[in-house]
């Protein structure tokens, strides 16, 4: 069995996004047809201009619905059947029609009459026809938790005046009135999420396709051996450099892990890491990809249209908590590595840095898409020039240059990568329609803070809450747009800026992936490694640590996010952070200086609390006097066994 069909099977059996047909038959022109002219339309309409959002969403949403129902079985237990059954060939074809109908009746339906007339049955039927086939198309390519959720909103929305708790009551609204204004206008499936997914973030899921045809990808993984490889646990290092790297263009967790992971994870093992940490350090740095800016995945794209923040904004106040969360990750496969004794790759194993050197200009692809961001480019011109310098850049050499065939192809799977997110941004747009619709956001919020009896810290611990479990079942996407309408309001309520609500909940759907039992990113990342898949994903939960620290800081002290900040108040707050996390690192992972004595570990824990505890000089001061104490001890104790271990000799 060759490794790519391995990669496939293992993606198919822990992301159900990866989860499609292989043997198309003849079904295989359709799909190459139908997903080419996809992409060709959104490179076409990123260039010379947008259509109306409802034009631009329905075209958007024919495409991305009916591929769906071509790729996707009804049934994983189908994966492995030939062909395409003909009822998926017509519900195929329906969902081209519904989305269609939008196009060529969109004058009438957006008319002012239409709210003197109303909508007709023919109206009322389509716009079921569709909702039904989102649903249907998302719980094939996403999952089903997401569908459930947007079900039980739908019936929230029909059964308003029902609902036992009064306080989350409303009038309720009609059949036909739910079913149109879910799918006639741009307030629910065609709301921010798919605006959002038909202009901008499927020309960056389309650049990270082209980074990986071009080869341009596995350039990232050499200068991350380059740079990390030598050192003490180089193998590990440069696996979470190289899937940072790779993340945050990918912007998937799982297929992160498995791509990049096929490839670090046994050269993990070989240099003696013990399969379990192996299978989470790939996973923990996988999943951190998606904070990692400049690209983010697709939710930091929709959090600049929800905030009104711009996405080049949005992109500088990431990146000190990206930072933060690699650091931890990097000082926990450190302190691992120094417990086991693995050290780094010998110099002939490494990338030459000469010939690293000679293939810089294999960055510019990513360097253009940073520098027309921050000079004030839209995300959709910047993403275009990215994708034309990655073309340009991978033609000067041979083994990066792309034959029309390759073109082809990177054409057709830049639609293909896109169908999961097209799908969750059109059920995760039902369920925030229903939640504008009646209200239930500020009242979700209010119920919080009321479970919380309005205590701050539990207003974030339940929000925490929230957002993970939601994440265990949804894409970060769906769980972003879900958790910022209904959690974030909470901490805006307590005076949280706007950025740093967002931030929080944006944070904790990402780290759903490596949290336990429901950890897939690990999962998957075990898989690989014939590893334990629970002991995995623990470790990977103590490796990302600083994800579930960090966002508390950053609530409590916004300065991490660049909010008001100046040199006096960032520096400190970032050098404290760095030693928190070390500390709690070296607690996690039972090793520091030396291999700390139990009531070492729960102080140096307790000292890289205090140390990122923010707005509190006397606390952060008393976790650094503890954390001084701590390592001299734990140097002297090194010392003292050198000196015996030199005495014996």
């Amino acid at each position: 069995m060759s490794d790519n069909v391995k990669q496939q099977e293992l993606l198919a059996k822990y992301d159900k996004e990866s989860a499609y047909r292989i043997d198309l038959q003849k079904w295989a022109w359709i799909v190459s047809i139908l997903a080419i002219m996809l992409t060709l339309f959104q490179l076409y309409t990123s260039f010379f201009g947008f259509y109306v959002t409802l034009i631009q969403g329905a075209i958007h949403l024919a495409g991305g619905l009916s591929l769906i129902f071509i790729l996707y079985p009804a049934k994983r237990s189908m994966l492995k059947k030939s062909g395409v059954p003909w009822y998926d060939g017509i519900l195929a074809l329906l969902a081209l029609a519904v989305n269609f109908y939008i196009v060529f009746e969109y004058t009438r339906l957006v008319s002012p009459k239409i709210t003197i007339l109303g909508y007709s049955t023919l109206d009322t039927i389509v716009a079921t026809f569709g909702v039904l086939l989102v649903l249907e198309a998302t719980r094939r390519a996403v999952g089903l938790p997401i569908v459930i959720i947007a079900i039980i909103a739908l019936a929230y929305g029909y059964f308003g005046n029902l609902f036992p708790i009064k306080a989350f009551q409303h009038a309720g609204f009609d059949f036909d009135r739910l079913m149109t204004r879910m799918f006639f206008n741009t307030e629910a499936i065609f709301g921010t999420p798919i605006r959002i997914s038909s202009t901008f973030i499927f020309l960056f899921l389309f650049f990270g396709v082209m980074l990986t045809k071009t080869g341009i990808g596995k350039f990232f993984n050499d200068l991350a051996f380059s740079a990390t490889g030598g050192m003490t646990g180089g193998t590990a290092k440069a696996a979470v450099t190289a899937s940072g790297l790779q993340g945050m263009v990918t912007g998937s967790s799982v297929a992160n892990t498995v791509s990049s992971g096929s490839f670090t994870i046994p050269m993990m093992k070989r240099a003696g890491f013990k399969p379990e940490f192996a299978a989470g350090a790939e996973a923990s740095a996988s999943t951190g990809g998606q904070i990692m800016p400049p690209i983010m995945g697709a939710a930091a794209f929709i959090m600049a249209s929800n905030t009104g923040v711009p996405y080049r904004e949005i992109i500088l106040i990431a990146i000190i908590p990206a930072l933060l969360y690699f650091a931890g990750v990097f000082m926990g496969t450190h302190f691992e590595a120094k417990k086991n004794g693995i050290l780094g790759l010998p110099k002939e194993e490494l990338p030459s840095k000469k010939g690293i050197l000679q293939r810089l200009d294999l960055l510019a692809p990513l360097i253009t898409i940073i520098v027309m961001l921050y000079l004030g480019y839209t995300p959709t011109r910047a993403a275009l020039f990215g994708i034309g310098a990655a073309v340009l850049v991978s033609m000067f050499r041979k083994d990066t240059r792309m034959s029309l065939r390759n073109f082809i192809d990177a054409l057709e799977q830049g639609a293909r990568v896109a169908l999961p997110v097209i799908a969750a941004c059109a059920t995760a747009g039902i369920i925030a329609g229903i939640v504008t619709m009646t209200g239930l956001g500020g009242k979700i919020a209010g119920g919080i803070i009321d479970l919380a009896g309005g205590v701050f810290f539990l207003v974030l611990f339940f929000t925490m809450i929230a957002c993970i479990l939601l994440g265990m079942g949804l894409p970060t996407t769906a769980n972003y747009v879900v958790t910022a309408s209904m959690a974030a309001p909470a901490l805006v309520a307590f005076d949280v800026p706007m950025i740093a609500a967002h931030f929080f909940v944006f944070y904790f759907g990402i780290v759903a992936d490596i949290t336990p039992p429901v950890c897939l990113a690990a999962y998957a990342g075990s898989g690989i490694a014939k590893a334990n898949p629970m002991k995995a994903g623990v470790t990977a939960f103590k490796l990302a640590i600083a994800a579930f620290i960090i966002p508390y800081a950053f609530v409590s002290n916004p300065v991490l996010l660049l909010q008001d900040w100046t040199v006096a108040t960032l520096v400190p707050a970032i050098v404290t952070a760095l030693l928190g996390m070390m500390a709690v690192s070296g607690s996690l992972i039972n090793y520091f200086v030396v291999k700390p004595t139990i009531i070492e570990r729960a102080l140096l824990f307790a000292s890289g609390l205090a140390l990122i505890y923010p707005n509190n000089l006397f606390i952060s001061l008393t976790g650094l006097a503890v954390f001084v104490i701590i390592v001299i001890i734990q140097y002297l104790r090194e010392k003292q066994s050198k000196n015996e271990s030199g005495l014996a000799s």
